[in-house]
């Protein structure tokens, strides 16, 4: 089976075709970065604009990448949420337009679940069951999954995602969009131990994140440093970076004690980021278990996820009516 994914719930474009036998065929993708740059986090109006000029031509340089025509493809799977609405419209009234066009099933994609199945693309995946963490701009989320569409919420952030924590304390320190990235550079030139930050949550008992009050703590510590403090930036960096890691891990840790499931998928944006994995993959080996990624490329958003979790969800005979919808918020 041969499906084509199409991915377009914030401010990438992602075409991508999977291949039941021979795997990802193509992955075409744009990044609007440079378009929402000045004005320092994505404008949704100008996201939408642009999904709608990028779409066909992506589809077309897949196509020609994967050297295949529009008979070759055997389905179509569209994300339909979360993500900005008119963003997500673009995408699912164009993949569900293809189906139809092309007389083939489509079928509408969980965003999240997506990024939680991209590690099965990986030559070596996980057996089922596993722990999740996905940590992404918009959700940070502790699963357990038994099976693909098999999954059990364990704990979620109750404001900011980590993420979210990111961009915003990118905006704190003066750095541009995307912050997740920018943050992590400058971390690296910081200085471990000047600042100490909280690491939210970690002294009660349960699952779930909060990182509004960290983003907060990182404010007022700005507040008092010198605009020309090259140095200080960076250890306020780093101090945010160890913070949010630890954070992360703690939780980590303790859902692999609660479950005694001792596999863990890391996976969203955030799971590129390098302090995590090295981390993770240390705790992990400490609990005697073993921790997987999708290769960096495939933790931002991709159209590779959606077509592999269409293919997913295709073979399990799943299809949508001619009607579409988007959803903006959509529970995993």
């Amino acid at each position: 089976m041969r499906v084509l994914g199409i991915e377009t719930s914030c401010d990438e474009t992602g075409v991508a075709i999977y291949d039941s036998q021979l795997g990802l065929l193509a992955n075409q993708l744009h990044s609007q970065a440079r378009l929402h740059d000045a004005y320092g986090g994505v404008v949704p109006e100008l996201a939408s604009r642009d999904h709608v000029r990028r779409i066909t031509p992506l589809l077309a340089a897949a196509m020609d990448e994967a050297g295949l025509q529009r008979g070759d493809i055997d389905g179509v799977g569209y994300t339909a949420g979360p993500g900005l609405i008119g963003a997500l419209l673009v995408g699912a009234s164009f993949g569900r337009s293809l189906g139809y066009a092309w007389r083939v099933p489509a079928v509408a994609v969980h965003h999240m679940e997506a990024h939680l199945l991209a590690v099965n693309l990986e030559e070596d995946p996980p057996d089922y069951p596993f722990l999740a963490l996905l940590v992404s701009g918009g959700h940070t989320q502790l699963l357990q999954v038994r099976a693909a569409g098999d999954y059990t919420l364990l704990g979620e952030s109750l404001d900011d995602a980590a993420g979210e924590a990111f961009d915003k304390t990118a905006k704190l320190l003066g750095l541009g969009y995307p912050g997740g990235p920018q943050v992590s550079a400058l971390a690296q030139r910081g200085r471990a131990g000047r600042y100490r930050l909280p690491r939210p949550m970690t002294d009660r008992p349960g699952l779930d994140f909060s990182f509004s009050g960290l983003k907060t703590a990182v404010a007022l510590v700005v507040k008092d440093l010198a605009d020309d403090d090259e140095q200080a930036r960076a250890d306020v960096a780093c101090a945010f970076v160890d913070a949010v890691v630890d954070t992360l891990t703690i939780k980590c840790a303790r859902a692999i004690r609660q479950t005694g499931i001792t596999r863990l998928v890391a996976a969203g944006g955030v799971s590129a980021n390098r302090q995590l994995r090295e981390k993770l993959t240390a705790m992990a080996a400490d609990s005697g278990g073993r921790i997987f990624y999708p290769r960096p490329e495939f933790c931002t958003d991709n159209g590779a996820m959606i077509a592999y979790t269409g293919y997913v969800k295709l073979s399990a005979g799943a299809s949508q009516p001619l009607a579409f919808a988007a959803y903006p918020r959509w529970p995993l």
